[in-house]
């Protein structure tokens, strides 16, 4: 009797609470500079996520500082989707909060390589999402830096690559990551096939590449646009007979096979038998390829990282990110 009676009160206490509404802990995400084809995509993603509120600010105050702050403050995560000094300006806005300011994730070029800003790769060390996710700032990559440090550090970590080797990184990236005038230019005007830039040869990635991927010497890097809205590859040359020890294509792949779990979203996959390769064939995924092409009779290799430049590249990266700073499953 005494076990039936426990049944029927479980029973009773399950009917009831099925007409209750109980509250689901959720966090609040603000993303300043919500407008932009970076803060649209992570928005869009965010939206989908079970636990995650999106916090707005009016449109005729997106501007306001005033606005702004009091958006972060009540935020668990603010987004910067902003221009490098817009995002420097935010972060002081955010300090000014004190115990009341959230956590930041700067999309900018601003902070990648900034004292006290943890570096958003979480598949670059075992214990790197570890430190996003107790981080109150995060830095997200750069795309086309998750490229190269992706193929990069695993090499110069284990000395395979030594750090002040001459290396020359060569990308083609969609237009849609070249800002609204370049998304305005190909799609209504129809836009270049294909052009260079960024021919002063310092582009705004080199600082985080040199700093995450274990480089003692500025490599020569060469970024361009092609025809195409999303999609990015990025080819490292590499003369296999100036590495030290004798270094072959295999040594290269099983080495960038075993830093990346099977289960990331940075995955090492075998060379295209057709010997092609095709830049927006990830467009609207969240991974990044890595191959190793080479010809072992001329002892010459070549590094390959694919992408989805608004994908792993940048709005699927936030993401992985800001799920990691608010505690949940990435």
């Amino acid at each position: 009797m005494r076990i039936r009676r426990r049944v029927d009160l479980i029973a009773r206490w399950s009917r009831r609470r099925d007409r209750f509404d109980f509250p689901i802990m959720t966090r609040t995400v603000f993303i300043d500079g919500q407008a932009g084809t970076t803060g649209l995509g992570i928005a869009r993603r965010l939206a989908a996520e079970p636990g995650i509120t999106l916090h707005t600010v009016p449109e005729a105050h997106r501007k306001s500082p005033a606005a702004r702050q009091e958006a972060m403050r009540t935020s668990d995560l603010t987004i910067l989707c902003l221009p490098d000094q817009a995002a420097i300006d935010a972060t002081r806005l955010a300090d000014d909060l004190g115990d009341e300011a959230p956590k930041l994730l700067d999309a900018s070029t601003a902070h990648r390589t900034a004292p006290g800003w943890v570096y958003g790769f979480a598949e670059l060390w075992p214990d790197q999402p570890g430190k996003i996710a107790g981080a109150a700032r995060v830095a997200n990559p750069g795309c086309y830096a998750t490229a190269a440090i992706a193929l990069l550090r695993p090499l110069t970590a284990t000395g395979l690559l030594p750090p002040d080797h001459p290396l020359t990184l060569n990308g083609v990236s969609g237009y849609s990551g070249g800002g609204k005038a370049m998304i305005d230019a190909h799609d209504q005007a129809g836009g270049p096939a294909f052009e260079l830039y960024a021919l002063g040869l310092a582009h705004k990635h080199l600082p985080e590449i040199i700093a995450e991927a274990g480089l003692d010497r500025m490599p020569l890097f060469v970024p361009s646009v092609g025809h195409f809205a999303r999609g990015m590859l990025l080819t490292i040359p590499l003369l296999l007979d100036f590495l030290p020890g004798r270094v072959s294509p295999s040594d290269l792949h099983d080495t960038l096979a075993g830093w990346y779990p099977a289960t990331s979203q940075v995955r090492v996959v075998p060379p295209d038998p057709s010997g092609r390769l095709t830049a927006d064939a990830l467009a609207g995924q969240d991974i990044m390829e890595l191959s190793v092409y080479a010809n072992e009779q001329a002892r010459l290799a070549l590094l390959v990282a694919r992408l989805d430049n608004l994908g792993k590249g940048a709005s699927g990266a936030a993401v992985q990110n800001a799920r990691l700073m608010l505690g949940l499953p990435a």
